[in-house]
């Protein structure tokens, strides 16, 4: 089969396996749906979770963040990984959006892409869940590795993967193609002991050998 009608199938399996397929990142507006993912770079979202929980009840606007002590942020962050360069990225997108945006997170790649530490993984992720507006698909290290798996991308590079998957991919799957192969990858196919026993997708996966 080829790739379109390959995606087809992997969409309607692992719909049925993960109903309810979202974003793990806990938020409750654009800017902290922002925070958490810059946040997520290298760290686990259940880290990133257990410190914005404690993060968005001390800094809840850009206008807290831009105002903030840079110090004092990094004192929040610390427990994840490169806290000190996320800790500048997030005060300085802060005061970038309060100066050219009015406040308010943009809702377009192109602006998105401008702020600091954001790159087309991050903004997808904010302009899917925040805004419910399918621009591209975020490519983070699960996607990635499925892509490569199941013989959606010969690619290693997340940008030219994420085109192949666009090109195959349905436009209002996009959002969707996304979460679904993170919760698979967490869940099934992990990246050292891919359980193929259990996987939905095995007789249609390249890289299993059973």
């Amino acid at each position: 089969m080829d790739r379109k009608e390959k995606v087809k199938i992997i969409l309607q399996r692992l719909e049925k396996e993960y109903p309810h397929a979202k974003t793990a990142l806990n938020f409750e507006t654009p800017f902290q749906l922002l925070v958490a993912t810059i946040l997520s770079a290298q760290t686990t979202d259940e880290r990133v979770n257990s410190v914005t929980e404690i993060l968005f009840k001390r800094f809840k606007t850009p206008q807290d963040f831009a105002r903030a002590d840079l110090n004092t942020i990094m004192e929040y962050i610390k427990s994840v990984n490169f806290y000190k360069n996320k800790a500048k990225n997030i005060k300085a997108s802060a005061q970038k959006i309060i100066e050219l945006f009015g406040g308010e997170v943009p809702k377009t790649m192109e602006e998105l892409i401008t702020l600091p530490g954001v790159a087309r993984k991050t903004a997808n992720i904010v302009l899917s869940e925040a805004y419910g507006i399918n621009e591209g698909i975020a490519v983070d290290t699960h996607v990635k590795r499925l892509a490569q798996r199941l013989g959606l991308s010969d690619y290693d590079i997340p940008e030219k993967i994420e085109k192949d998957l666009m090109e195959i991919t349905p436009n209002d799957k996009w959002r969707d193609m996304s979460n679904l192969l993170i919760l698979h990858g967490r869940k099934v196919c992990k990246a050292k002991n891919p359980n193929h026993n259990v996987c939905v997708l095995k007789d249609i996966c390249p890289s299993n050998n059973i």
